[in-house]
């Protein structure tokens, strides 16, 4: 019995004696199953194999992402917030090792882990039973959580506080339990949001982008895209990180309002002739 790991999107499945056919989260139209066909491996496969390690760097004070090299599967970026008496895992990596785990216990360990959407589920349930926390997941998105665990909590409406300063919001878009956090204290007190690609830094970091599907290209509404960008008037932040350790260093608030009427006028064909 193993509990299999897609190598595509890097997320862990149920104890099971042998792997399924596919990946429920992979063949779907928010992502994709490999050309060259479904592939699976184990967290254990990859430990004995030694081609990956976990890099943890200090973005600022309180905060360290973690990242694995090289890149398996999606190959996101997971963060580690520490507020007063409180330490957040922002999605998981699938990679775990005993060094990760030792690193980061003498950093005070993990009270909470929360998850953005399902993409990033990974191995959230190893890093759950190594540091005896638990899971925030919406349960907007309780279908497709493929590992159950005891350690898994599925909160609702749109505001779940984790912690004084730090709290989850519900805001739909690209998964309909799709979150992201709030921590109050970070940029030194000036707020920062951990988006994951729920709203996405692009490529000129004073803009974001929405999507449905990130590799297939496929938009949101521009109605849903208005409802987020309302939602985010009351969530008050100047920084803003994102799934890919790309970051909206100052004014990331204005940056998400101002990429949403671009959004729009894009989809409704007033931002260009061509």
């Amino acid at each position: 019995m193993e509990y299999f790991v897609c190598e595509t999107c890097g997320v862990q499945y149920g104890l099971s004696e042998k792997a399924l056919p596919e990946c429920s989260i992979c063949n779907e139209e928010r992502q994709y199953v490999n050309p060259g066909g479904q592939t699976w491996t184990t967290l254990e496969e990859m430990l004995e194999n030694g081609n990956w390690i976990n890099a943890i760097h200090p973005e600022e004070e309180g905060l360290y992402s973690i990242r694995t090299t090289p890149k398996f599967a999606i190959g996101q970026t997971a963060y580690l917030a520490k507020a007063e008496g409180f330490n957040l895992l922002w999605d998981c990596v699938t990679y775990l090792d005993p060094a990760t785990i030792e690193e980061i216990k003498a950093m005070g360990g993990v009270d909470a882990i929360a998850l953005s959407h399902p993409h990033y589920y990974s191995t959230q349930v190893e890093w759950a039973e190594a540091f005896d926390a638990k899971i925030y997941i919406h349960e907007d998105d309780r279908r497709w959580v493929v590992r159950m665990s005891e350690h898994i909590v599925f909160w609702s409406g749109d505001r779940l506080e984790l912690h004084e300063g730090v709290t989850l919001h519900r805001i739909g878009g690209h998964f309909k339990g799709a979150a992201i956090a709030h921590w109050q204290n970070g940029d030194s007190g000036k707020g920062v949001v951990f988006a994951g690609d729920i709203i996405r830094v692009v490529g000129d970091p004073k803009w974001v982008t929405f999507m449905y599907s990130y590799p297939n290209f496929i938009p949101l509404p521009s109605q849903t895209v208005q409802r987020i960008a309302a939602y985010m008037q009351g969530v008050p932040f100047n920084r803003m990180y994102d799934a890919f350790n790309r970051r909206i260093p100052d004014r990331a608030d204005k940056a998400v309002q101002k990429s949403a009427d671009r959004y729009v006028a894009a989809l409704e064909g007033t931002l260009f002739e061509t």
